[in-house]
């Protein structure tokens, strides 16, 4: 049985190993003269210089034949280019995808394959959604590189996606949850209770509110946020205007912050941030926010959980239009903010009769 991965080594490809701040390549018996001669081969000190080093150690060949030379050239020079958690996804996605169809020929590939693929692992339904969105833009790619003419299932694969959410949070389960008790004068549930009202307000998404600092953020006519998600593709930019209720909560949030001398609005007892910008996680904030859920229902009257995009939903449905519903949670397509955020029933006007 295959030895379990250290958890820093969770992700890579095979035979890779992250050790002393560096990425390294165990090298195959009698592949050494490929690699300097060496047992263990230096690749780079970031991810993406060492996926640089080995698509250039490995000379992948432009011309690829099989979907599965298709999937190794989009691993090494499409996958570095995406974020830590969205790699790892990537990563295994690839895997189970060459182990169906890495022997096919390029132009092979119909639609129905594809749905073939899907119907085969409905025990993992939402996992093959999304490497099936892999494959896809692997085939974009493979047009845009003139390896083939055309995309062999774009426009012509429809899989019914994820069931978006429902929860509304009512502004009586906002008020057992503000009024809640806190058995210290700094951090846990005084910080859970700033952070839930500032993204009351803001719309904010759990990335951005944590990586607010005052110095950077806060200006004379609002908070400016670029969004993380997005930055590199969009760079779309908000600035939310001061009022009072901004600036109180603001100022809630400094005054119950764990650390006084953090240039973080929302920080750990040390000061440091709660995400892992690596990894891109933030593990602890999760442990903290399930521990606040257990609190709540334990002492409120809610009988259901909600969770942070309930309250980023909230935020979008309790605005005066889904424009401003849109702008507030940084969207470019409002399509999106009402398909997914905006969880009122509509009121409508009854029609009339005109002929009577």
């Amino acid at each position: 049985m295959p030895r379990k991965r250290n958890k820093e080594n969770a992700g890579l490809p095979s035979r890779w190993k992250h050790a002393h701040g560096a990425y390294y390549y165990q090298v195959p018996p009698g592949m050494e003269s490929r690699w300097d001669g060496k047992k263990l081969f230096r690749l780079g000190a970031t991810l993406p210089a060492a996926y640089a080093e080995w698509a250039k150690r490995l000379e992948v060949v432009d011309a690829a034949k099989s979907i599965g030379a298709l999937l190794d050239r989009y691993a090494l020079e499409v996958v570095p280019t995406k974020s830590p958690r969205t790699r790892v996804e990537n990563l295994r996605a690839i895997k189970n995808l060459k182990a169906v169809f890495g022997a096919a020929p390029l132009t092979w590939l119909r639609p129905q394959h594809v749905y073939q693929y899907v119907d085969t692992r409905k025990a993992k339904k939402i996992a093959a959604h999304r490497a099936v969105d892999v494959l896809s833009h692997a085939f974009t790619k493979c047009v845009e590189w003139g390896l083939i003419d055309r995309h062999p299932f774009k426009g012509e694969v429809r899989l019914s996606g994820e069931e978006s959410r429902t929860r509304y949070v009512e502004d009586w389960e906002l008020i057992e949850v503000l009024v809640l008790p806190s058995k210290r004068k700094k951090g846990s549930v005084l910080m859970m209770q700033a952070y839930i009202r500032l993204k009351l307000l803001t719309g904010m998404a759990r990335s951005d509110l944590l990586r607010l600092e005052p110095d950077v953020h806060f200006k004379d006519d609002g908070i400016h946020i670029t969004r993380h998600k997005t930055a590199g593709k969009t760079g779309k930019s908000t600035i939310y205007e001061w009022n009072d209720d901004l600036r109180a909560a603001v100022a809630t949030a400094i005054a119950v912050r764990s650390s006084a001398s953090s240039a973080l609005l929302f920080c750990t007892r040390d000061g440091s941030s709660y995400i892992d910008e690596v990894k891109e996680t933030a593990s602890g904030w999760d442990s903290m926010w399930q521990r606040f859920m257990v609190r709540i229902m334990k002492e409120t009257k809610l009988e259901d959980r909600f969770t942070e995009h309930d309250l980023r939903a909230k935020c979008a449905s309790d605005a005066e239009s889904l424009e401003h519903a849109r702008a507030l949670l940084s969207h470019v397509d409002s399509r999106v903010t009402d398909r997914i955020y905006r969880r009122k029933p509509e009121r409508v006007q009854p029609a009339k009769i005109g002929f009577e």
